[in-house]
């Protein structure tokens, strides 16, 4: 249509001009979108003006206006919107001529069947009525002047935005438990599979708040990509009116084809996750908008007291929380040293430290790392696939901080693969989520189930990965093995931990659908599990997975009847595949360097350390990037002494990520004295792999000073411990599943191995050491572990003649130190 045309169609103001017009104007389909959008409310501008000057001629009424508030203010209108109109007046018109006024502009309006939302007020009872009633106010917001006295309403305007900043810091809470109070009835609308276009979290409703909120000069919403998902939700709406004929915001499956062809889209699940990124966007907006709002009130409500109490200086209270990682002001953020463009890790560093923290990641920090960011190094260093799993284990906090690297599109950048499955709906009614979130959804659930493990990194990669073969045509069982071992590979597995992960993605339906469509009497059936299965770790982390993923899906996919079910098939293969005795592996020589350490601790009678930096292969700049520290420790055995390293470590900030204790014989005759009629005498070696909670790394001689304190009993380690929690305490982050220690039976003929896997934390090897002090009994080995955030460690321990423990014995040991971390 031209601009002559529609010119000459609002000439016409007879409804049926109006009307014909309007119908041409819809079934135009070289114009949609937002053209055709301010051109229908152009159109009904046109008419409704003509109409209102001449029924305020025939009225008599001077000193007033018709204003379009709401949706049609905004200019806004789709094929079935309501028009949303108040009639300004001055108020020198008698009620009856206003009165007839009304009259002569709603009842042709009514007449053509176009829905109307209407009022009748002066300019102090519109400003009365919006100071009382919200919804009333945030319409007012959008008045725009349609017809009549133009400084009538540009002085109403005024006023009400005026009202509205001076009231915004009691309004804007009300509008926050508003939109809460909605959401909590309608559902996210990045996640339904009949999403309400409007009233959903995430909809248009939430899109009209952030302006509001923009409105008040108090905070702003991100502008990236906000306006791109308000037009794409206002487009679905506009075809959704087209294709069903009536005025409706709900998009139902059966509507969702026609829409999808009416917008020239593929089919439903393009329409859909055109919808869902959308959606997602203004969630995200929002709720980046919504806590800016809350730290400026908190902000302005403290500020007259603090600066009372500091003279007038500001405050800035700086929390380290990681490597260049700090907490302000309830946010996560970069520290003023960081350099994103140098730590390739930093983006993984600050997201695990802000879920850990169950701290919100600030929209300045996530924006300067997806600016400033390199790529990782395929595989990844070490320290970046430590992060991703401590990301992936903080349970539900996990989720906002993931959602905030999304929109800033960190996760595809790290995960290529991710692209497909994000947004990406699942048609199944029993999935509560899109596959992507479902994913992140089943870590949530896995990071409750850790200590049922030996390998929580595992599992919480599987979890993550198990669904990801959806993104692409066949059984996604199938594709997701190829593409986990992929993406295992990338993130720096090796061979064997990349088959695991590619066995259990194939194989995540395994134990649930056998469970519940299978005969478990049948042998047939329980070596078929077992020959898929392989191996009682990787049973473990099916049996983990399968749960995980049943929680995540929704509350109809998992029953205590399933769950039974599935126990009794596990308990079934396990026997099957514990048939094939696993023997004791033989401990390692110890290395040349090692040996000398052990020698020079003998012949010095004390402990002697070393520091060895680890790195990976040189970057493209050619310099090494360092992941850790390796520290070797020797000295003569004696009480106490993995409690006292331990806590020493502690003590500096020194973060345990691996870390092992053995003992090795050496000829007395190296040692200080006659060796007390010994051939032998044993020396410990403790070797270490840490790194620096923030900050630089102790000095070694430092290191060595502070333990032969602690072995002499002249540093109270648990004393300085408390101290420091007490001085600084850390921050309640994430609730971490209650620590779990087992006897490990028939792991070894030579001692009794003690399982541990609890959260890791500072001091917590310390905590066990002490316990295991307390209890008299010999720590013979140690294998630690730090995976995520995870701590699975194991040790070997004897009673003091040399001797595995008894069962009842071992049994109160597991006890003891399970208790000595609660």
């Amino acid at each position: 249509m031209t601009s002559l045309e529609e010119t000459t169609e609002q000439a016409d103001s007879g409804p049926s001009g109006y009307a014909a017009a309007r119908l041409r104007l819809l079934q135009e389909k070289a114009r949609s979108g937002p053209p055709r959008r301010a051109a229908l409310a152009r159109l009904t501008d046109g008419w409704l003006n003509a109409l209102f000057t001449t029924a305020a001629q025939e009225a008599g009424v001077r000193g007033a206006a018709l204003v379009a508030v709401g949706g049609y203010g905004r200019g806004e209108l789709s094929p079935r919107s309501d028009l949303d109109l108040l009639l300004l007046h001055d108020g020198r018109s008698g009620p009856a001529a206003i009165a007839a006024l009304a009259d002569r502009v709603w009842y042709p309006v009514w007449d053509l069947g176009l829905a109307l939302d209407h009022s009748v007020r002066t300019p102090a009872e519109a400003r009365k009525t919006a100071a009382e009633d919200l919804k009333a106010q945030l319409g007012l917001l959008d008045a725009r002047h349609v017809a009549g006295d133009l400084g009538l309403v540009s002085g109403v305007r005024t006023a009400i935005l005026a009202d509205w900043r001076n009231s915004a810091p009691k309004r804007l809470p009300e509008l926050d438990e508003l939109c809460r109070e909605r959401a909590e009835r309608q559902g996210e609308l990045q996640f339904l599979l009949e999403p309400d276009l409007k009233e959903a979290r995430g909809g248009l409703r939430d899109a009209t708040a952030l302006r509001a909120v923009a409105a008040s000069w108090l905070a702003d919403a991100p502008r990236e990509g906000l306006y791109d998902a308000r037009r794409r939700l206002l487009d679905a709406r506009d075809a959704l009116h087209l294709t069903t004929g009536r005025a409706t915001d709900r998009l139902a499956l059966q509507e969702q084809d026609p829409v999808a062809a009416e917008l020239g889209l593929l089919d439903a699940d393009a329409l859909l996750r055109q919808v869902y990124e959308a959606g997602r966007t203004v969630s995200y907006a929002s709720d980046v908008t919504w806590r800016e709002v809350n730290r400026v009130l908190r902000s302005r409500a403290v500020r007259p007291r603090l600066r009372a109490m500091l003279g007038g200086k500001p405050a800035q209270d700086r929390s380290p929380l990681a490597e260049s990682v700090v907490e302000q002001d309830g946010e996560v953020v970069l520290a003023r040293t960081a350099r994103p463009e140098r730590d390739l890790v930093l983006p993984l560093r600050a997201a695990a430290a802000a879920a850990q923290a169950g701290l919100p990641i600030s929209l300045h920090a996530v924006r300067r790392l997806a600016a400033a960011s390199k790529p990782l190094p395929v595989p990844w260093p070490a320290e970046a696939r430590q992060e991703l799993i401590t990301l992936l284990g903080a349970g539900e906090s996990t989720v906002p901080v993931w959602e905030a690297l999304e929109a800033e599109g960190l996760i595809t950048q790290l995960l290529p693969d991710w692209e497909r499955v994000r947004c990406r709906p699942q048609r199944n009614p029993v999935h509560t989520w899109t596959v992507d979130r479902h994913l992140v959804e089943t870590a949530v659930q896995a990071s409750s189930l850790t200590r049922r493990v030996g390998r929580p990194d595992l599992l919480l990669i599987c979890a993550l990965l198990h669904d990801i073969g959806k993104g692409w045509p066949g059984d996604h069982s199938v594709a997701g093995e190829v593409i986990a071992r992929d993406v295992a590979a990338r993130i720096g597995f090796d061979r064997e931990d990349m088959g695991v992960i590619a066995t259990v993605v194939r194989h995540h339906l395994l134990l649930i659908d056998t469970a519940t469509r299978r005969d478990l009497d049948d042998p047939a059936t329980v070596g078929a599990v077992a020959d898929r299965v392989g191996s009682l770790a990787t049973l473990e982390l099916l049996h983990a997975l399968t749960e995980a993923d049943a929680l995540a899906t929704g509350p109809a996919a998992w029953s205590s009847w399933r769950a039974s079910l599935v126990d009794d098939l596990v308990a079934r293969v396990a026997a099957v595949l514990a048939g094939d005795a696993v023997a004791e592996p033989e401990a390692a020589a110890p290395s040349a360097e090692q040996e000398r350490l052990a020698v020079e601790a003998l012949r010095t009678g004390g402990p002697v350390l070393a520091l060895h930096a680890q790195t990976e292969a040189p970057q493209d700049d050619g310099a090494p990037e360092p992941v850790g520290v390796e520290l070797l420790i020797a000295l003569p055995d004696q009480p106490g002494v993995l409690p006292a390293a331990a806590g020493v470590l502690a003590l500096h900030r020194l973060t345990v990520r691996a870390a092992d204790l053995r003992a090795v014989e050496l000829p007395a005759e190296l040692g200080k004295g006659t060796g007390q009629g010994k051939k032998t005498t044993e020396v410990l070696l403790l070797s270490w792999r840490v790194a620096a909670e923030y900050g630089s790394l102790p000095q070694a001689a430092r290191l060595r000073a502070d333990l032969v304190r602690a072995l002499d009993g002249s540093l109270d380690i648990p004393s300085r411990l408390a101290e420091r929690e007490a001085a600084y305490p850390r921050r309640r982050g994430v609730t971490a599943p209650p620590p779990r220690v087992t006897v490990a039976p028939t792991a070894s003929q030579l001692a009794t191995v003690i399982e541990v896997r609890a959260q890791d934390a500072p001091g917590l090897l310390h905590r066990i050491g002490r316990a295991l002090e307390e209890a008299k009994v010999r720590v013979r080995s140690a294998h630690v572990s730090t995976l995520g955030a995870n701590a699975v460690d194991a040790f070997y321990v004897t009673n003091e003649r040399g001797r595995p423990l008894t069962e009842k014995a071992a049994a109160g040991l597991a006890h003891a130190v399970e208790a000595a971390l609660r």
